[in-house]
């Protein structure tokens, strides 16, 4: 697998996983193992312990990868569109003939 759809600093959408519907863009990808890492996608806690006198320690947040069948690039057609008018009053009338059945 060493060709992948999306490429380094691509927009993306998720499309499963505990993520769905989240967007970011793609900060580092690996062909090899068919992985991608997506900004503030499968955000993991890392304990780190300092090396040195001066490095910090704690614990951090760091993406981790996700397979790169999962996204998908993101299109204007993804963004959520708003309701019109004709489009709420058939929605309030559906409704209001399910409750006189």
């Amino acid at each position: 697998m060493n060709n992948l759809h999306v490429k380094k600093g691509d927009t993306v959408i998720v499309l499963s996983g505990n993520d769905k519907g989240k967007v970011g863009k793609v900060v580092e990808v690996s062909p090899k193992e068919g992985k991608v890492i997506v900004e503030k996608v499968n955000v993991q806690t890392k304990h780190v312990k300092a090396r040195k006198q001066n490095d910090p320690s704690g614990i951090m947040e760091v993406e981790g990868a996700i397979y790169a069948c999962k996204v998908r690039k993101y299109t204007k057609n993804d963004e959520p569109k708003a309701k019109t008018t004709t489009e709420k009053a058939k929605t309030t009338k559906s409704k209001a003939k399910k409750e006189t059945k």
